[in-house]
């Protein structure tokens, strides 16, 4: 009897145990990756989304002078009365940036406004809801402590402490505290620079007329979409050919200018699938395959000093891998440290189709309960090819490798898009 030849998996086969898990496969991207060489000064609103190169240090106290965090009545402590009243001379007014000339004696009190530096002789304010005044004197209680509603020089940050880390990410808040430190440059971890491209010769760029068969490109512009939103410097090289000769240059030239080369398409086990091959020839194979739903033919290496990302040509699962495994990466190459993406817990609303054998990401729109609960919707079909629904939905219904069919009111684990990656 003839043996039964012994085929490559499909991409519908549930278990592979060639597949490595999602946790396994980001573990070894992880590992594999580096922070690239090189950084840049940028003036500080240039920097915002980038990762800082070095530490951040403060050149001055914050806040520079001991001050007021209330509008009221500066005074000293050792005057305030234990029981009873006791009668303040008001001598003067200090403004936050005009402040009283001068220092206030036994019995003196000072006008004083929110943030303007305590005058000389004082070490309490009292809140000006809280005395009676007759314009050039205030009576007081003996409810008050010493040093209330004072902020002392130094309480937020002292002089050469260590504010931001370096790989810390510059966002709106950040440049405001770098500006509060009258700081308006920063060293930050230069891009990550990717080249990426399709392969498919039913492909065709936008502007040009479709024959029959033929498709215009997407994930071009998927890709690009999140690499902008990663801060990498791009190269888009455009559509390559399904031929050996063609995909093999492509790479050779990406390789030569990019810290990181992605593709789409040509991974799974079709006949003109070259990608996988060609890496062998050219480069390493760290792995192709995860036990995932969608984007199971997944390859990663490395050609030559950059790292390689072979993803699915179906547009979801170009968006779906990018998320899980390629962004992470990124965000290790600038400099800073990636983070597992927000997974939540939500009410299934509808049943969910899946059987055991690999994790999958079904789309999703999350909204809450009349009972108060998160519930989570699917989108409809899950197809890999439906980009429509990636759009729709704002989540993904994450569905572990043993999970199979889920009933409606079950709890299943979400990650909002604004989280994922």
């Amino acid at each position: 009897m003839t043996p039964m030849a012994i085929r490559d998996p499909s991409c519908d086969d549930d278990f592979d145990h060639a597949s490595l898990t999602c946790n396994e496969a980001i573990e070894r991207i992880l590992a594999a990756v580096e922070v690239v060489e090189g950084h840049e000064r940028l003036h500080l609103r240039a920097a915002l989304g980038r990762v800082l190169a070095g530490d951040i240090h403060s050149p001055v106290d914050v806040p520079q002078h001991t001050n007021s965090a209330m509008d009221g009545y500066a005074v000293r402590a050792a005057d305030l009365p234990t029981h009873g009243t006791a009668r303040f001379t008001v001598i003067g007014t200090a403004f936050a940036g005009r402040p009283f000339d001068g220092a206030a004696g036994a019995a003196q009190a000072v006008r004083i406004m929110t943030g303007a530096p305590l005058p000389d002789g004082t070490d309490t304010v009292i809140m000006q809801e809280h005395v009676a005044s007759d314009g050039a004197a205030i009576t007081v209680d003996g409810q008050h402590q010493r040093g209330q509603n004072v902020r002392a020089a130094g309480e937020d940050l002292r002089r050469g402490q260590r504010v931001l880390a370096r790989g810390h990410r510059l966002g709106a808040a950040e440049l405001g505290l770098v500006a509060s430190l009258g700081i308006g440059e920063v060293d930050v971890t230069r891009r990550v620079r990717v080249a990426y491209f399709s392969t498919g010769d039913e492909l065709r760029s936008i502007g040009e007329p479709l024959g029959r068969g033929e498709i215009f490109d997407s994930n071009r512009y998927t890709l690009y979409g999140m690499l902008r939103e990663a801060g990498a410097e791009i190269i888009d090289m455009g559509v390559v050919r399904d031929t050996r000769e063609a995909v093999e240059q492509a790479l050779r030239e990406a390789a030569a200018v990019a810290d990181v080369v992605i593709t789409s398409g040509g991974v799974s086990v079709g006949e003109a699938d070259y990608i996988k091959s060609v890496l062998a020839a050219i480069g390493q194979v760290g792995f192709w395959k995860v036990a995932m739903k969608p984007g199971r033919p997944l390859a990663f290496g490395r050609i030559g000093r950059a790292r390689f990302f072979g993803l699915p040509g179906n547009p979801v699962s170009v968006m779906v891998t990018f998320q899980q495994f390629v962004l992470p990466a990124l965000t290790r190459m600038a400099g800073a440290a990636p983070r597992p993406p927000l997974t939540l817990q939500a009410r299934t609303t509808a049943t969910l189709k899946k059987r055991p054998g690999r994790m999958e990401f079904q789309r999703g729109m999350l909204a809450r309960g009349a009972d108060g609960v998160l519930e989570v919707t699917p989108t409809g079909d899950q197809g890999s090819g439906i980009l429509h629904s990636m759009s729709t939905a704002d989540c993904y219904i994450v569905l572990d490798i043993g999970c199979g069919r889920v009933e409606p009111g079950s709890l299943v684990d979400v990650q909002p898009f604004t989280a994922a990656g």
